[in-house]
């Protein structure tokens, strides 16, 4: 073995970086803010409900972490946070874009206010905040990751009849802004690779909050049939992506859509 070979174990450890996790609070944003500070991170948690996020933050393993209200839908308040974390911590590593928050209409009901709303918050809030990392790692000459977290439904469209009946949908500018998002994250991988700046998306598959079953009864059923491994994804199966992504484990890794989705884009 190369003695200069690192040890597994080193490669995936992010003890000593700063990791920002927008949406931190969620379904999936907490799983993956997790993740990053059981490998050692400190982490910087965001929510639009600010007591939440602070919740959050405390019980995460570890110390130094950082929960705080965030919205990245307000544009102007992105430099002025990016800002405000390299003061206060000194510097930032990885950012994991995950925040969300728009209308969920149906495909004859959407307006042109849900479409702009929605690339808003989850295209251009997050090349936004990206930019702002990138300029911070530019200026420290250090190596960063950029994580955008999409969905499948970028990369492929749903089953009609999955949704077909039941009170739920699956909403058009959800598909448009995701499907932008994944060609997204491949051109700011091409143009920031050279400063040593990898950027690659997450794509999750199904993975409902767990109340979704009670809500719309039969949803549940029609979705596992569609994925080869027959279940729904749990927000633990995130983890191991974030962290690949997040450390130098995936040092060689730039302009990637990493699918964790059971095998539904495999069909």
């Amino acid at each position: 073995m190369d003695i200069s070979e690192r040890h597994v174990m080193d490669l995936f450890s992010l003890k000593g970086r700063v990791a920002v996790v927008t949406g931190a609070a969620g379904w999936l944003g907490s799983a993956m803010g997790r993740a990053l500070a059981e490998a050692g991170a400190t982490v910087v948690a965001t929510s639009r409900d600010a007591e939440r996020a602070a919740a959050f933050a405390a019980g995460l393993p570890g110390e130094g972490h950082v929960g705080m209200g965030f919205d990245q839908g307000e544009a102007e308040a992105i430099p002025g946070f990016v800002a405000g974390m390299e003061k206060r911590l000194g510097r930032v590593d990885v950012l994991v874009n995950n925040a969300y928050g728009a209308t969920a209409p149906d495909i004859e009901r959407a307006t042109a206010e849900d479409f702009d709303r929605a690339y808003h918050v989850g295209v251009t809030a997050y090349f936004l905040l990206a930019r702002e990392v990138m300029f911070h790692l530019r200026r420290r000459q250090a190596p960063g990751s950029i994580i955008n977290i999409a969905s499948m439904y970028g990369v492929v469209a749903s089953y009609p009849g999955a949704y077909e009946g039941l009170p739920v949908n699956s909403p058009p500018n959800y598909h448009g802004l995701k499907g932008g998002l994944v060609h997204l994250t491949r051109h700011l991988a091409v143009y920031w690779a050279k400063y040593n700046i990898r950027v690659n998306a997450i794509s999750p598959g199904p993975f409902p909050k767990p109340e979704t079953e009670k809500r719309v009864p039969g949803f549940i059923p029609r979705l596992e049939e569609k994925s080869p491994l027959g279940r729904m994804g749990r927000p633990e199966e995130l983890k191991g992506a974030v962290v690949l992504l997040a450390s130098d484990a995936g040092s060689y890794i730039t302009g990637q859509n990493l699918l964790v989705d059971g095998g539904w884009t495999a069909w």
